[in-house]
């Protein structure tokens, strides 16, 4: 179980264009960005369903994220409503936010609000994502919490295996594994 899926082939070439269309940035930015943003994601959600969110999460999920949305990422990005995105945010990230924002606005060379809109555009197609996930393996809000801990093990093996540029740019300290990065940035914030 890997993110690479999310981050490469079609999907990942979708939220690229889609992220390019609506933010009028760069290609390679908007690649970074979303390298950037769907590790810290996963790994804000991760933290979350290990303290004791994960029931919360996966009614969540149950309720609004059924995976259809992966059949359809051109037309998400074209309706232009990332409403729902922020709503996420607001609940996984809470006001740790703006420092996310910042963090991956320096990595990136972009600025928090196109960050923030990132953030708000990815954070529905990852939540989709776990939910075809969650709906085809029948899982329950303890199988979704393994679900988010292999995602996030997996993104960090896998990065040792094969990074790409943009992956490499965000490995801070050179360890070949940028998912270490976000989850070591967010492991301040999720400290009681």
């Amino acid at each position: 179980m890997d993110i690479s899926s999310l981050l490469q082939g079609p999907m990942g070439q979708q939220m690229v264009n889609g992220v390019v269309n609506q933010l009028g940035i760069k290609n390679e930015q908007a690649q970074m960005a979303i390298a950037a943003a769907v590790p810290f994601l996963l790994t804000a959600l991760n933290k979350n369903a290990s303290s004791g969110d994960a029931q919360n999460i996966s009614n969540a999920i149950d309720r609004d994220h059924d995976g259809s949305i992966l059949d359809n990422l051109g037309g998400f990005f074209s309706g232009g409503n990332f409403s729902d995105g922020a709503s996420i945010l607001n609940h996984v990230l809470g006001n740790r936010q703006g420092q996310v924002e910042n963090a991956i606005g320096k990595s990136t060379g972009l600025n928090a609000s196109q960050i923030a809109s990132i953030l708000a555009m990815i954070a529905p197609i990852v939540m989709g994502y776990l939910g075809k996930e969650k709906r085809q393996n029948g899982m329950d809000a303890g199988g979704l919490t393994g679900l988010l801990g292999g995602l996030v093990s997996g993104a960090s093996q896998t990065n040792q295996r094969e990074m790409s540029t943009i992956e490499k740019l965000l490995d801070r300290d050179g360890d070949g594994s940028a998912i270490d990065d976000a989850m070591d940035f967010l492991g301040g914030f999720f400290k009681k």
